[in-house]
């Protein structure tokens, strides 16, 4: 195999493993336990290209340990969640309910709908024993998204109870190429979170640091110690890192490679053969792995950095091949309105002090506009400074964006496709090309949870000029308190 890429392509300095109050992930004492399959939301019912489902953000509670199960948090079900599927062209009429004691909202990250309503951003709260029905039609490519809770300032503590659940949008160009498609088989979803537990619970106060909160073991799919039993040749894994804070620096224990052939927003225009790949916060990746070299009852473990986490043993299976097309994807390339640059925005600082372009989170401010369905030059900075800073993972709502350059270089190899969610290095300035095809009020911010519930958040209207268009903007007390 040739061109294989051996380095994680990020600023080293600013891992976060170098941060004061990093701490490496543990082996918990537990057996090992089958990888959990999320299951696959089943729809209420089906009319024509018109889909129904119902989500439910619920109180439950989990085996993790040996003794009191563990209080958690899940959609329709006990942790996490189930798989929501959306096919491209269908419209989904979606009930969102809450049976939590607590206001949360349902975020759809990655997914291109308007806002700031059905985005599911902090201005569209469910309160306790209540729902919101929204409704949309997909029309994107193929791509691994996910829902997650966004109230801010609640956020990260919600999403560290446990929720969050895969979003897998198929189209029939994917269908075509003939990918592993046998969900739980040769189709994973791969979550990966940390946590740390006290007497078997969860107490995010006591595991809290304002710069982001890492966990002590490391929870995947929301299983302890996993292992998963490879029955097939080739397997796709949709990794996700869903962590508060921690960075997944991944590889194999003997450095298999694997080809990337997904990111953020769908399927790369060209695939990428890696043996290592890192993750900043609520990043995706679609990676094909090939056991083929394999034989039955051989180990092979997926690391980040050193540690082991997830467990692979071969069984029996053919060897198969899977002719990939050049290229995989025909992207549409976004063509800006101009050369010169439209917005900058800044991140900067660390712990408390984060800001971005200088402010703290107002969610009745509108920081920046942009007309609908026009593309435009964005410059993202992190100003943290190289040595002992950080990197800063950098989402935008409502949309998929292109990388144009880092410091005025050519992006990293697998960065070429659609992308919601960029890491950002110390002193570094990323310029992208945005399109917003819906109208709304958006979210841009820090992905790491605990800095945008900081306040390193800030606001996007877009707008059509000829249908001007009035949001009603909550205050973070009215968000909180149902009036």
């Amino acid at each position: 195999m040739s061109n294989v890429y051996h380095d994680y392509f990020y600023d080293k300095n600013g891992f976060d493993n170098l941060d004061g109050g990093y701490f490496p992930l543990k082996h918990p004492d537990v057996a090992e336990k089958p990888l959990a399959i999320p299951a696959v939301l089943k729809p209420d019912r089906v009319d024509g290209d018109d889909v129904y489902y119902t989500i439910t953000a619920q109180e439950g509670s989990s085996q993790l340990f040996q003794g009191v199960p563990t209080k958690t948090w899940g959609y329709n079900t006990d942790l996490l969640g189930e798989t929501v599927v959306l096919e491209t062209g269908k419209t989904y009429h979606v009930t969102l309910k809450n049976e939590l004691s607590e206001v949360t909202t349902f975020h759809w990250h990655g997914l291109n709908i308007v806002g700031p309503f059905d985005d599911g951003g902090p201005h569209a709260p469910v309160y306790p024993h209540g729902e919101r029905k929204i409704t949309f039609t997909v029309d994107q490519p193929s791509a691994t998204i996910w829902l997650h809770p966004h109230p801010c300032p609640e956020t990260a503590r919600q999403v560290w109870n446990g929720l969050a659940t895969p979003v897998v949008i198929t189209d029939k160009y994917e269908q075509s190429l003939h990918l592993p498609s046998e969900y739980g088989v040769d189709d994973i979803p791969v979550v990966l979170q940390d946590r740390s537990y006290y007497d078997n619970q969860l107490d995010y106060k006591k595991s809290y640091d304002v710069d982001g909160t890492l966990g002590e073991f490391p929870l995947i799919n929301g299983t302890l110690n996993p292992v998963f039993e490879v029955t097939k040749p080739i397997i796709r894994l949709r990794l996700l890192n869903g962590s508060n804070r921690r960075e997944w620096r991944l590889h194999f224990s003997d450095n298999h490679p694997f080809t990337q052939i997904g990111s953020d927003g769908g399927l790369l225009p060209e695939v990428v053969e890696l043996d290592h790949l890192m993750l900043t916060c609520a990043e995706r990746a679609d990676v094909l792995v090939d056991f083929s070299d394999y034989k039955p009852g051989d180990e092979i473990t997926l690391q980040t950095d050193d540690f082991s986490f997830l467990k692979f043993k071969i069984g029996s299976f053919e060897a198969s091949h899977i002719n990939l097309p050049s290229p995989l994807a025909k992207l549409e390339e976004l063509t800006p309105d101009s050369d010169e640059t439209s917005f900058h925005t800044v991140m900067s600082g660390m712990d408390d002090e984060v800001r971005l372009d200088g402010k703290l989170f107002d969610m009745q401010r509108i920081d920046t506009k942009q007309q609908i369905n026009t593309t435009k030059i964005w410059e993202v900075t992190n100003t943290n400074d190289m040595e002992g800073g950080m990197i800063h993972p950098f989402h935008v709502h409502g949309c998929q964006f292109q990388l144009i350059s880092r410091n005025g270089k050519d992006v990293y190899p697998n960065e070429h496709g659609w992308k919601d969610t960029i890491g950002v290095n110390p002193n570094e300035t990323v310029k992208i090309k945005i399109k917003f095809t819906k109208l709304g009020v958006f979210m841009y911010h820090c992905h790491i949870l605990e800095h945008e519930d900081t306040g390193m958040m800030a606001q996007i209207e877009i707008f059509d000029p000829d249908h001007p268009m009035t949001y009603k903007l909550l205050s973070m007390d009215d968000m909180m308190h149902e009036k």
